[in-house]
């Protein structure tokens, strides 16, 4: 199966908890993106990591 056919997997790390903006501390997902993550297209999916590696960089993490 190619890159292409296979969905985008959830970026969890299982270190789970929310911080005072809503973001989840380990994979940098809102609650929101957490909870529609299963109804959303690869291409929203690549959407949200993107913006989850750019919240890491923000915050002095790197994904």
């Amino acid at each position: 199966m190619s890159d292409k056919q296979r969905p985008v997997a959830s970026p969890c790390v299982s270190l789970c908890a929310l911080d005072e903006h809503d973001l989840c501390l380990g994979c940098q997902r809102s609650a929101q993106e957490i909870t529609r993550w299963g109804q959303m297209s690869d291409d929203e999916r690549r959407e949200v990591l993107r913006r989850c590696d750019k919240r890491a960089r923000q915050n002095g993490q790197f994904m």
